[in-house]
């Protein structure tokens, strides 16, 4: 059973999410401000957040910034009523793990937790994957360039291993997906895209300047070795 911590101000909505997911096998805990949200998380340690953008006392977003900054394996699906294509797009930057526009299907809402939970945990051969000067300890979601770590969020985590895994061999979007994601993209989603551009900002080019991942039209991503 996964231990969710759900942040949203609308009480309403909280009472019914909480009532699906406790009926789908999940034990969740509710909050309606970013400050209480602190402090729970201080003092529990929640298998998943789910977000809302809009916060009384502040920014959900911004809340987003701090638990990428303490807490980076932890899965986060941010849910707001705020669903146009930046917004998306803002909350994925940041390292959301995805992203639901509110009013949204519970079942679908379920289906997505299960999905991130599912890349949040190590799999059955975790060994440490080395190409170059990169070496990727899927257990522990860090990846090491040379002497200095970096720490990689659930999906840019599955996503380097997945293309660690097939060096110089191209992957459809919608295969790398589903290895990296769980799930199927939808029409006009750039969730992959975001977590591809922001795992290149955080492992940066080889040495000799060459980008470690690279596109090709209409193909999908590969890993440069």
């Amino acid at each position: 059973m996964s231990d969710l911590l759900l942040i949203d101000d609308d009480r309403e909505l909280c009472e019914l999410l909480v009532s699906w997911l406790t009926q789908e096998g999940f034990r969740v805990s509710a909050c309606h401000d970013g400050g209480s949200a602190r402090a729970a998380l201080a003092a529990q340690s929640p298998d998943a957040v789910v977000l809302d953008v809009m916060l009384p006392d502040g920014s959900g977003l911004e809340l987003l910034k701090q638990l990428r900054s303490d807490h980076p394996e932890l899965p986060v699906l941010m849910l707001s009523a705020r669903g146009e294509p930046l917004d998306r797009i803002i909350g994925l930057e940041l390292g959301a793990d995805d992203y639901l526009a509110k009013p949204c299907d519970p079942r679908e809402l379920t289906a997505r937790l299960r999905a991130v939970l599912r890349r949040s945990q190590p799999p059955a051969s975790s060994g440490q994957l080395e190409l170059g000067d990169l070496c990727f300890s899927p257990a522990r979601g860090v990846a090491t360039i040379g002497e200095h770590e970096v720490l990689l969020t659930v999906s840019e985590g599955r996503l380097l291993e997945t293309l660690l895994r097939q060096p110089g061999e191209p992957l459809d979007k919608q295969e790398l997906a589903q290895l990296a994601l769980g799930r199927k993209l939808t029409l006009y989603d750039r969730s992959l895209d975001m977590h591809v551009s922001n795992l290149r900002k955080k492992i940066g080019p080889h040495p000799d300047g060459r980008p470690r991942i690279l596109a090709l039209r209409s193909r999908g991503y590969y890993y440069n070795p």
